[in-house]
């Protein structure tokens, strides 16, 4: 049966530290806890997207080793398709995470090991999966060459196309084009406008700059605690942030966020009732440790979208 969403992204184990606040530069300090646990933002979504009701196949390079057997048993579990490459001569990518107590707010870094491998040969060998797809998404922490190919191959076969610009990286000429949606956050709309984007005003601004460089249907701007803002190149429209309790670990909020699009666009939503469907899977996830693991089951989302209306 075909795929819903069908993701190419990066599949890394997230090592988790927490502690009191963020170490600077230079700074040991003692943690309050870790946690070893599966993680990338192509992966997370995937999760996300299945746990939201989405079929769902994740398309990725791991290699053969520890850390590949995180990604198989997270996958299983969450019902995800693996149309994964599994590479003998690299090691599976690792993330660092540090996570500050109280306010969950986190610093990362990514070394994408065999996922950074990732060629568009890849993409074309998942050729058919990607064209009888709904949504394809793709992110930018595998190489660029792989995700412009993903997006070129899934327009052209007529697929809804969603890129998560993360981490901010300069795209090539046309490669808006090839989005229907595209998915910054503030800091990385920032860097692809070039617009300075401290509040939502600003984020209007951006947004509207990305869709003049070629975005199809719309940019929408994550803004953490104050929502998202939407902008379909005609006018800007908020969408209200939810509350599931307390913050307690934000790092796989926008994944969360991304997934839940994903699988409301993929059954038939619109994209208003596609976006607050993400909006309260995001909201369920930061009140929960970790990325993949954090992600709500379908029935926890539509729980938080009954209480919010």
């Amino acid at each position: 049966m075909p795929h819903d969403v069908v993701i190419l992204g990066v599949f890394v184990a997230d090592a988790a530290f927490r502690c009191e606040r963020l170490p600077r530069p230079g700074e040991t300090l003692i943690g309050s806890g870790f946690t070893l646990g599966p993680g990338g933002k192509g992966s997370n979504q995937a999760v996300a997207a299945a746990m939201a009701g989405a079929r769902t196949g994740f398309i990725a390079r791991i290699g053969q080793d520890a850390f590949a057997a995180i990604g198989d048993t997270v996958w299983s579990d969450a019902g995800v398709d693996p149309l994964v490459f599994r590479d003998a001569h690299r090691a599976t990518g690792a993330a660092g995470i540090f996570v500050e107590d109280g306010t969950g707010a986190n610093a990362i870094v990514i070394s994408p090991g065999a996922a950074g491998a990732l060629t568009p040969e890849d993409v074309v060998a998942r050729a058919d999966a990607i064209r009888a797809a709904r949504v394809a998404v793709t992110q930018l922490e595998q190489p660029i060459a792989a995700a412009e190919a993903f997006l070129k191959l899934a327009h052209e076969a007529g697929v809804m196309t969603i890129l998560n610009p993360a981490p901010a990286r300069t795209l090539p000429d046309g490669m808006l084009g090839l989005c229907d949606y595209l998915t910054p956050n503030e800091t990385e709309a920032e860097a692809l406008s070039g617009v300075p984007v401290t509040s939502p005003r600003d984020a209007e601004h951006a947004a509207a700059a990305l869709m003049a460089r070629g975005v199809r249907k719309a940019v929408i701007v994550t803004l953490g605690a104050d929502g998202a803002l939407m902008h379909d190149g005609t006018q800007a429209t908020h969408i209200a942030p939810m509350s599931a309790g307390p913050a307690i670990d934000t790092s796989g909020a926008g994944d969360a966020f991304n997934g839940g699009f994903a699988a409301a666009l993929a059954r038939g939503d619109a994209v208003q009732d596609a976006l607050r469907f993400a909006t309260a899977t995001a909201a369920v996830s930061v009140t929960r440790p970790g990325t993949a693991a954090s992600m709500p089951r379908a029935d926890e989302i539509a729980s938080l979208l009954a209480q919010a209306r």
